[in-house]
């Protein structure tokens, strides 16, 4: 299956990358998602995306856990929100 990966804001500058169009096995996790790029992109993938306090939205729409994917999948890595 093919997913499409988007980075914003903090994240984006983190990784020097905005979006990406991954392979993944079907089935599919977010988790494993962030583990196939930790593997193949380097460790500091995997400790940047794997932060607690980064959101995870799938279609525009934000989840709370280890949604499972499907083919055509949006994901998008958001940074925490910062207010002033």
């Amino acid at each position: 299956m093919n997913v499409h990966v988007l980075f914003f804001a903090s994240i984006r500058e983190d990784l020097g990358c905005s979006k990406l169009l991954v392979v993944l096995q079907n089935p599919a996790r977010i988790s494993d998602l962030i583990r196939k790029l930790g593997r193949e992109q380097g460790p500091n993938w995997l400790s940047v995306l794997g932060k607690e306090s980064v959101k995870v939205a799938i279609n525009k729409e934000i989840v709370n856990s280890d949604e499972s994917l499907v083919d055509g999948d949006e994901i998008a890595f958001l940074p925490p929100v910062t207010g002033g």
